[in-house]
């Protein structure tokens, strides 16, 4: 991650350990009371777990000495009550576990959805889809996982064992010293594992990532992949990242599999080597027969317990991974919230303006630009010439390297996103179809519009096919209902536009994806609707620039022209041949300078 905190290498940033720890102490400070009583239930089912290795090791003795039947059949009935108090406090136990793991794993995911909405647009477009994605699916879904299923168990079988190894030193502290020996092993073979599978598991999340990503472009790009038969590029590009992510599965398949032979083999350690020792002291008068029986049952007891978090340790290390990452997302800076500076007016002003990419070279020069209040302002250039990136500039998507943008004196940055985009609004050719019905789509603009005024923003836009549809504004868009084409989609991004009611739009060929018809028609429609306001166009067909009061021609990141579509023709400049060039043929320059006075 950079020292701004974007994105570093196109994905998102991976929080730290103490971070990681942070975060789960507040989930658990989050949901105390269920915490504390899942730990105190799964102690007292351990608890009444020892009993049966106890009272065998009771019955041993009892015939060994040669005691009646009857105190014997005592402490064999007293086995079953055991067992059944076991059960259901380790039921309850679970029981208390999961709710808590569920609204524990419900808290990560509003977060985490809240986080990715307090992001600022450039940062998600910078970490990509794939990343974004992953996070929001796998790694949280994993993280649920373990909360509900995996922390419960683990709980429990860590009692289980600790209490387990409390009871064979208190039979025995030496057959207890001989079985812990054998378990060496075990600490041997987890200490290696842990110094590694942190960062593998870690390596895996980022290349499931990539894959993702690649796969994601591959498919949204499938059109343009068959047009300009690149299918063997992306194939190639595609495998490769699916190479990657196979080299990282095998990684921690090769842990794992280190891992759990070592630990199957520690198990049976501990108890041939107490029933050995056991036996000759025993056969010295050091212990008794019930007692090695006993510590050895509580031994191959301990086996389940460990079984469960060694292999839970294994899904823990994987989540944990998952976690750091789900968390990463929080250590992007959010856009700026709360009270900020009000602006004195509508009026935009780029004062020396420098912008770069990633730390790369900069692609705005020391812009300098005022656009009036109310003024429609139509920026022109070549492609990559720096017309997009000044308007993310404008509408407080990045913010200048150095230099100022700023509306009313205010820099557009330092604005908070609702009074952002009363100010400001950008649309471009991207845009979205929530899934829900065409009324859920308007209202993200404007939540307490009515009918009259959803209507009224579609006919602005030219939208009157929603008028058609079976269920007017109740129909649903998207899978299982109405499939808008690109237009209708673009029709609805214009027309929440309208229902926001910026006092500056900025239109980043906005109308680009309409056919020429239904686009000079949007265009018009906008343009009485958006009477009054300060519009500022980016487009490549010049006869919106034909339109503007004034025309900004940019070429290399700089603003080399500046003035009405008239005074630029008559001038014969760069914007003159671009007219030209447009049309395809040279053309009066009189006629050229003509305004038909559409708007």
């Amino acid at each position: 991650m950079t020292a701004s905190g974007e994105p570093h290498d196109g994905q998102l940033p991976v929080a730290p350990p103490p971070e990681v720890r942070r975060a789960a102490v507040a989930l658990i400070r989050g949901d105390r009371a269920a915490f504390t009583a899942a730990i105190v239930l799964n102690a007292l089912a351990a608890v009444a777990g020892l009993a049966g290795p106890w009272l065998l090791g009771r019955i041993v003795d009892e015939v060994d000495s040669g005691a009646g039947p009857a105190g014997v059949e005592r402490l064999a009935l007293a086995m079953p009550v055991f067992a059944l108090a076991q059960i259901v406090l380790a039921r309850q136990a679970r029981h208390l576990g999961h709710r808590f793991g569920e609204r524990a794993s419900a808290r990560v995911r509003e977060r985490f959805v809240e986080r990715v909405l307090a992001l600022p647009a450039s940062a998600v477009e910078r970490a990509g889809v794939g990343d974004l994605t992953t996070r929001g699916t796998t790694d949280v879904a994993a993280v649920g996982h373990t909360l509900r299923d995996i922390g419960p168990e683990m709980f429990l079988a860590a009692t289980q064992a600790l209490l387990v190894l409390v009871a064979v030193f208190l039979v025995h502290p030496l057959l207890g010293l001989i079985g812990v020996a054998g378990l060496a092993g075990i600490w041997f073979a987890v200490r290696w594992y842990l110094r590694r599978a942190r960062a593998a598991y870690l390596a895996e999340g980022a290349a499931t990532s990539a894959l993702a990503e690649q796969l994601s472009a591959t498919v949204g790009g499938a059109r343009t992949v068959e047009a300009l038969s690149l299918r063997r590029r992306r194939l190639d590009v595609c495998r490769e990242a699916v190479a990657t992510s196979r080299g990282t599965r095998e990684r921690t398949l090769f842990l794992r599999s280190v891992l759990f032979p070592a630990v199957d083999v520690s198990y049976v350690l501990p108890v041939a080597g107490v029933l050995l020792l056991g036996g000759a002291l025993h056969e010295h008068g050091a212990v008794s027969l019930g007692s090695v029986v006993a510590v050895a049952l509580y031994l191959r007891q301990l086996a389940q317990p460990l079984d469960v978090i060694l292999q839970r340790l294994e899904q823990l290390q994987s989540s944990g991974a998952s976690f750091a990452r789900v968390e990463g997302v929080g250590a992007l800076p959010p856009r700026r919230r709360g009270a900020s500076p009000v602006p004195a007016d509508d009026r935009i002003e780029v004062a020396d303006a420098r912008f770069a990419y990633d730390g790369g070279a900069d692609v705005l020069h020391g812009v300098d630009l005022a656009v009036r209040p109310g003024e429609r302002l139509a920026v022109v250039g070549r492609s990559g010439a720096g017309k997009s990136t000044l308007g993310r500039l404008l509408a407080g998507i990045d913010a200048p390297r150095s230099g100022t943008v700023a509306v009313g004196g205010v820099p557009i940055a330092a604005l908070d996103p609702a009074r952002l985009r009363r100010q400001v609004v950008l649309v471009t050719q991207e845009h979205h179809v929530f899934l829900g019905t065409v009324r859920d789509n308007l209202r993200i603009a404007a939540e307490s519009a009515d009918d009259g005024r959803l209507h009224a923003a579609l006919a602005a836009v030219g939208a009157d096919w929603v008028r058609e549809l079976p269920r007017g504004l109740d129909t649903v868009l998207g899978a299982g209902g109405h499939r808008a084409d690109t237009a209708q989609a673009q029709q609805l991004a214009l027309a929440r536009v309208v229902l926001a009611d910026p006092h500056t739009v900025i239109l980043d060929e906005a109308t680009a994806l309409l056919d020429p018809r239904t686009a000079r028609h949007t265009e018009r429609a906008l343009a009485a609707v958006l009477e009054g306001r300060t519009v500022i166009a980016i487009a490549h067909r010049l006869h919106t620039a034909h339109d503007a009061d004034r025309v900004v021609l940019m070429e290399n990141g700089r603003v080399v022209e500046l003035g009405t579509h008239a005074e630029r023709m008559a001038a014969g400049g760069a914007y003159a041949a671009l007219w030209r060039s447009w049309h395809g043929a040279p053309h009066d320059a009189r006629r050229d300078t003509a305004r038909p006075g559409a708007r």
